[in-house]
């Protein structure tokens, strides 16, 4: 009995420490907070973390007794950034011998290819982006090609996590990925034409297992090119509650597009755009979000002659719900997206818009704004301090909260940086501690 009880009270006291740590009060005060919500931008603000959620905002707050408190004063305080496409942890080199767990492969299974199977929230790469205020990310499936065989044009599920040092996964199935136009050609190992024939194809087998599972249960067969995972993965987009996010810049493309959800009632979100300006009021009567690089200026194909700067504008004013990436960089340099941010503004975008489309956008494009992506009570406490404005290139994160812990402001780049910087040690560089 008494070994019993020792042992119980080791559970209660170890309970009760977990508790004590979760349930742990953070104050920031005097800071200048971009909330990024309905209380917009406030001067001096003060804000209270409690288990790991924002439990209040705003002027003149009172601080909690025993509450841990940071002085932010002369600081700029924004909602954590929201990358809204890439592979964070799914591939720390992508020209090492390991594999690209983003990388889908063959016909064998598409739709259901689930890369949130494979995120590894403790690699490198999620660390050298959080640092500098990346605190969510949506990792997203690609086609990928090799010496026998090559990708498909349905990718597979996209999810969402974070880059906290636990729960990394929030959201599985955010997304259907989906390669259509010059890429998806490619793909479909034929033309654009065949690459719509395939998600088409696709899209109807869907329906049709869904409208006779019963009768494919029972052993009576139907004949369909996609395996049953993929028709099970595809049953949420026809039910509207997963959007295709479509790799598309064309604007005969995107047309084609909007054509096919509103023939199929689905929702989707065009990736890239480079000629989505072009139609920025057909986008915007037909509800489809953008996720565009604003720097994409050059007719890099032939489908993006009509790319220009400044598109963010068009769609902003046309109503289009846009959120800012980096094509070039947006997995091992997702943190980018200030730079690119920082550009849209050069280029005519209002700062706080500019701010929204990394931040509270691309969490309302992905379904989660419920809880991240600003400032607000109830809110998970994902918060950057920053010395200054976040998109000029010389200023980095003072500290960064993801679900209110205060994460270490190092990674494996800033260990290398200060292990190689000691120079007076008289050792050889790899023998420095």
């Amino acid at each position: 009995m008494t070994r019993l009880m020792t042992h119980l009270s080791a559970v209660v006291l170890a309970l009760c420490l977990a508790f004590s740590v979760h349930a742990e009060t953070t104050a920031i005060v005097g800071g200048k907070v971009h909330t990024v919500g309905p209380k917009g931008t406030i001067e001096g603000a003060t804000i209270i973390i409690e288990g790991g959620l924002i439990t209040a905002v705003g002027k003149g707050i009172g601080v909690p007794d025993g509450a841990t408190v940071i002085d932010a004063k002369g600081k700029v305080i924004t909602p954590g950034l929201f990358s809204p496409t890439g592979r964070i942890g799914l591939a720390d080199v992508s020209s090492s011998a390991g594999p690209v767990d983003s990388s889908q492969l063959g016909d064998q299974f598409t739709a259901g290819f689930d890369v949130a199977d494979a995120y590894n929230s403790r690699s490198t790469m999620g660390r050298v982006q959080r640092i500098d205020g990346i605190t969510r990310a949506a990792i997203v499936p690609a086609p990928g090609y090799s010496d026998s065989d090559i990708g498909h044009v349905i990718s597979g599920l996209a999810a969402i996590v974070n880059l906290g040092d636990r729960n990394g996964i929030d959201k599985r199935s955010a997304a259907m990925v989906v390669t259509l136009g010059e890429s998806g050609s490619y793909y479909a190992k034929g033309s654009r034409t065949g690459a719509w024939l395939i998600l088409k194809n696709a899209l109807q087998e869907a329906a049709d297992y869904r409208d006779h599972k019963g009768d494919f249960e029972r052993g009576m067969r139907r004949d369909y090119q996609h395996s049953v995972a993929d028709l099970e993965a595809l049953q949420g987009v026809l039910a509207g509650d997963i959007p295709l996010l479509v790799n598309v810049h064309r604007a005969s493309d995107i047309e084609v597009l909007i054509e096919l959800t509103e023939s199929f009632g689905l929702e989707a979100i065009i990736s890239g755009g480079a000629e989505a300006w072009m139609l920025a009021d057909e986008i915007a009567n037909a509800g489809l979000s953008v996720i565009m690089t604003v720097t994409n200026n050059l007719p890099g194909s032939f489908d993006r002659l009509n790319a220009r700067r400044g598109a963010a504008n068009i769609l902003h004013s046309a109503g289009v719900r846009f959120a800012i990436t980096d094509g070039q960089s947006e997995s091992n340099n997702a943190r980018n997206i200030t730079q690119s941010a920082g550009n849209a503004v050069a280029d005519g975008l209002d700062w706080d818009d500019a701010l929204r489309a990394i931040t509270l956008t691309p969490a309302e494009i992905y379904g989660v704004a419920d809880q991240v992506g600003s400032i607000e009570a109830g809110k998970a406490a994902d918060i950057v301090i920053w010395p200054a404005d976040p998109f000029e290139l010389t200023n980095y994160a003072d500290q960064v909260f993801i679900n209110g812990v205060s994460i270490p402001m190092e990674s494996r780049q800033t260990l290398l940086r200060d292990r190689y910087l000691k120079s007076d040690t008289g050792k050889p560089p790899a023998y420095r501690n």
